[in-house]
């Protein structure tokens, strides 16, 4: 069996991911749901021939029999793009692909909020959070806010990324990006001259430790707006993930920092539409007014949450509201949209009218 021929058939699908793996069925995420694609088994060689097939540099093979793991962009000639992750298990290889799209969507493509990512994109300095769990747009947002700013700003854009997805075309701006392990070694190696190059915009693909934080915190304090997303499920935890990341004794020194120059968190959840055709984005969203920025310096951090329901004025939002929305709106089934809810119950007094204050 071929990688093409899989490759083709996720695409008609409009399977975002596929799941490949030795004496086991082909499968893909379909609007959000695990399916057989194909109904028989991947063998030995089927696998051997398709990692083969993948891992074509010699950069990629080196990584992988060095850490049996190894993540990177493929580029399938007349089927697309597609972001793959090649590991060990078990003993044998499997690979997980994601597909890429080729064009960059607008916001309003994307069922995001329209003026929030607007105001968002025109900042001149600052961070911006985008948040979610994986595959639930993080990459895709930012992705139309770089796209966005590159139609109306003359910029100088850098992306740091882990590998690069989206391969943008200078327009209004210049876009130089760097791929981790290609252009440069490593995220705090990217960002420790990324000022001498005079960026207005920063967009790092990841931040997964203390070093990378303070540098893009750095980077903010110098006068660039910096992007970047993270793997948590709301704006209350992951304002106490980036806390999280120093030692207790600087916590104190980085809420003032974050009170300064955060701007706002954008955190998103893919929901599977009524009917089954597609998913669109639940989002919360937060944005530091001054009220926000001295509950984040005082570590009253739990409190925000309050204000993030009462923000519409300004553009927030939670996501229980915005769970309530789209089932209003027929978009998701009652159901589908509690499941995805961070309290069912808290969703459930929503839906009925009912608000519930926190502490």
């Amino acid at each position: 069996m071929k990688l093409r021929e899989i490759l083709e058939i996720m695409v008609k699908e409009e399977a975002s991911d596929v799941y490949l793996r030795t004496k086991a069925k082909p499968r893909a995420r379909i609007h959000g749901s695990v399916e057989t694609i194909i109904t028989t088994p991947l063998t030995k060689e089927d696998m051997l021939e398709i990692t083969n097939t993948l891992l074509t540099e010699e950069r990629h093979r080196r990584v992988f029999a060095d850490t049996y793991d190894v993540d990177f962009i493929h580029d399938e000639p007349g089927v697309g793009r597609f972001r793959v992750n090649v590991f060990m298990q078990r003993g044998t290889p499997a690979v997980v692909a994601r597909h890429v799209l080729t064009h960059v969507r607008t916001f309003e493509d994307l069922n995001l909020p329209v003026e929030l990512c607007k105001m968002f994109s025109e900042e001149s300095k600052g961070l911006l959070l985008v948040c979610g769990p994986a595959g639930n747009g993080k990459s895709t947002t930012i992705a139309s806010m770089v796209e966005y700013i590159n139609n109306i700003s003359s910029k100088h854009i850098i992306t740091i990324e882990d590998p690069i997805e989206f391969l943008f075309a200078d327009k209004q701006s210049i876009i130089n990006q760097r791929e981790i392990g290609f252009d440069v070694p490593n995220f705090p190696s990217a960002l420790k001259h990324v000022t001498q190059q005079s960026p207005d915009i920063i967009y790092i693909g990841n931040i997964r430790d203390e070093e990378t934080m303070r540098a893009a915190i750095t980077a903010t304090e110098l006068g660039a707006f910096v992007m970047t997303t993270f793997h948590t499920i709301n704006a209350i935890q992951t304002l106490i993930r980036v806390v999280n990341f120093f030692p207790p004794h600087l916590h104190d020194e980085v809420r003032a920092q974050l009170s300064l120059i955060l701007r706002g968190i954008i955190s998103l959840r893919l929901i599977p539409c009524r009917g089954g055709m597609g998913r669109v984005p639940a989002y919360e969203t937060m944005v530091v007014t001054p009220t926000v920025a001295r509950l984040i310096r005082e570590n009253r951090i739990k409190e925000i949450q309050n204000y993030i329901d009462d923000g519409k004025l300004f553009g927030m939002q939670s996501f229980k509201q915005s769970l309530v929305k789209l089932v209003k709106n027929g978009l998701v089934e009652a159901d589908i949209a509690r499941q995805h809810a961070d309290s069912k119950d808290d969703f459930d007094l929503e839906l009925k009218g009912i608000k519930r204050t926190i502490s």
